[in-house]
C-alpha cells in the first residue's frame, strides 16, 4: 500500500493516531515538543509511541521557542529527523544542525498568501519545506489556488488547509504542491478514537494494489 502524495501528520499525541497513520504509510509524523503546548509529548511518551512504528520519519514541532532551546529539547528525543518552526529567522541558526527543516506559516487571507511568494524563493535556496496553514473560514473554503500553485513552483509546499476527502485529489492536481499536512486529534479514551475525517482523506489517497 502507498499514498498518492506526500503526507505529514501533525500534533500526534496518542498511539491510536500513530499506529493508524503508520499503517497508512504517511511520510512524516509530527510531535509537539514544547511543554506549554496542549499536545506536548514527553520523551518517554514519544519513545513508547515510536517503539511501535516503522517506515516513517519524525518531526519535532515548535512555535515560539528559540533555536538554542529547540536543539537542547530535541536531543532528548531519539529518532527525530525534522524540526518545524514558525519563525523564518530561526532557520539560519538551525541550518547546520543536522536536521531537515519545515517552516510553518499561517495565513488569514489571499493577500497574506501572496506575501509568501518571495519567501518561497528564499526557501528554495535552502531546501526548507514550507507548510501553509489557515484557520480562517473564508480563506479555508475559497483560497486563490493559482497563488498556491505559484508558491509551489518555487519551493516544496505542504498544504494544511482548504481540502477534504472529496476535494483533495483535485486540489493536489491544481496546485502541484508536494503534499498535504493533517492534524491528529485527541483520543476519546485510551485506544479509542474517531478517525472519520482523517481516515476518509487518507483512504482517498490510497493507491490501489
Amino acid at each position: 500500500m502507498a499514498l498518492k502524495t506526500f503526507v505529514k501528520i501533525s500534533n500526534v499525541n496518542n498511539l491510536s493516531d500513530a499506529r493508524y497513520c503508520s499503517g497508512m504509510y504517511v511520510d512524516l509524523m509530527g510531535f509537539a515538543l514544547e511543554t506549554t503546548d496542549e499536545n506536548y509529548l514527553s520523551p518517554d511518551a514519544f519513545k513508547e509511541i515510536t517503539d511501535w512504528l516503522s517506515g516513517l520519519q519524525y518531526v519535532g514541532e515548535f512555535t515560539t521557542s528559540e533555536p538554542s532551546f529547540i536543539l537542547e529539547q530535541i536531543s532528548a528525543y531519539d529518532g527525530i529527523q525534522y524540526i518545524q518552526v514558525e519563525e523564518e529567522n530561526h532557520l539560519q541558526k538551525l541550518a547546520h544542525s543536522g536536521y531537515k527543516l519545515i517552516l510553518n506559516k499561517g495565513v488569514d487571507n489571499d493577500e497574506q498568501l501572496r506575501e509568501l511568494l518571495p519567501l518561497a524563493q528564499r526557501l528554495k535556496e535552502t531546501d526548507v519545506i514550507l507548510l501553509i496553514d489557515s484557520s480562517d473560514p473564508g480563506l479555508y473554503d475559497n483560497p486563490d489556488w493559482n497563488v498556491v500553485r505559484e508558491i509551489a513552483q518555487n519551493c516544496d509546499v505542504l498544504l494544511g488547509f482548504g481540502f477534504n476527502a472529496d476535494t483533495v485529489e483535485m486540489i493536489l492536481e491544481t496546485t502541484q504542491v508536494k503534499g498535504i499536512a493533517i492534524k491528529g486529534g485527541k483520543e476519546i479514551k485510551p485506544g479509542i478514537k474517531d478517525f472519520d475525517e482523517l481516515a476518509d482523506t487518507l483512504e482517498k489517497l490510497e493507491i490501489e494494489d
